[in-house]
Parts: structure tokens; C-alpha cells; sequence
């Protein structure tokens, strides 16, 4: 599980370099040519309140299904391998949402607060709600898909 979880956030800090490499300092794709819906029920819901872009649309649906890639060339699925993918596809998206600002030279650990980050607009304590979810989501996806259900 260590090792998974470790080649997990490998894979988001690669790709916060990317991202960052991508965005600059116009996080959440404020500057990329790209479509952009601001505001929609369905985002409160289901986004956080972050506007939903045709970026963020292809990059998620992309990693959602190359996270998914090992157990299509297994030829397995159970519900306990769908827990774990879902689990390293949260902590991937967390971790690698944080290290874009670790990274990010226009930004780093300083300026990971509400007041600086818009796009994240729901904070709790010192971090986006998201994590806090997505961190209890995961450990208890993680947990499932190693050891079943506690009885």
C-alpha cells in the first residue's frame, strides 16, 4: 500500500510540474483559451463552485481513464480494485492540486490561503473542504480495497 500510494504521488508531482509548466501563475485555467462555465448548480454540487473548463474536462477524463488502464490490460475488475483506483485517483488529484502550489513559483506555501487561491472557495481551517473530503474519502476507500470491510 506504501508503495502504491508513494508512485501515486510521484505521478501528481510530475504532473503539477506539468500544470504548472501549463498555467503559470493563472491557476485553474484562468488564461488558457479554453470554454469555461462560472457558474451552475451542478458545479456547487459536484466541482466545489470552481468553474468547469474544457482543460480541467479532458485532463480529469484523461487521468480518470489511465488511472483505469491497469485493470482493462488485467482483464479483472472487482469492486475492491474500483475502490482502489478511485482512492489513488482522489489522492492523486489532492496531492497534486497542493504541490502546484508548493512548485509554483508565483505562489508556494505562502500564498496557499483563501484569500490568494479564488478557485478554491470553500476552505476549512488551512485547507480546501475538498481535501478534507477527498483525505476521509480516500482513507476509507484505500482501507477497503486492502483489507474488506471491518466485521
Amino acid at each position: 500500500m506504501a508503495l502504491l500510494l508513494a508512485w501515486v504521488l510521484l505521478l501528481a508531482f510530475f504532473f503539477a510540474k506539468t500544470e504548472v509548466h501549463i498555467e503559470g501563475e493563472n491557476g485553474w485555467a484562468a488564461a488558457l483559451p479554453t470554454w469555461r462555465i462560472e457558474k451552475h448548480w451542478l458545479l456547487d454540487i459536484f466541482w466545489g463552485g470552481r468553474p468547469m473548463t474544457g482543460y480541467h474536462a479532458w485532463v480529469f477524463s484523461f487521468i480518470f481513464f489511465a488511472f483505469h488502464l491497469p485493470i482493462l490490460m488485467n482483464g479483472e475488475w472487482s469492486l475492491r480494485l474500483e475502490a482502489r483506483t478511485i482512492a489513488c485517483l482522489q489522492f492523486f488529484w489532492m496531492t497534486e492540486d497542493f504541490l502546484w502550489f508548493v512548485i509554483n513559483p508565483a505562489f508556494g506555501l505562502k500564498k496557499f490561503r483563501r484569500e490568494h487561491v479564488p478557485w478554491h472557495k470553500k476552505w476549512f481551517w488551512f485547507m480546501p473542504v475538498d481535501y478534507w473530503t477527498f483525505s476521509l474519502i480516500t482513507i476509507i476507500l484505500i482501507y477497503y480495497s486492502f483489507f474488506g470491510l471491518p466485521i
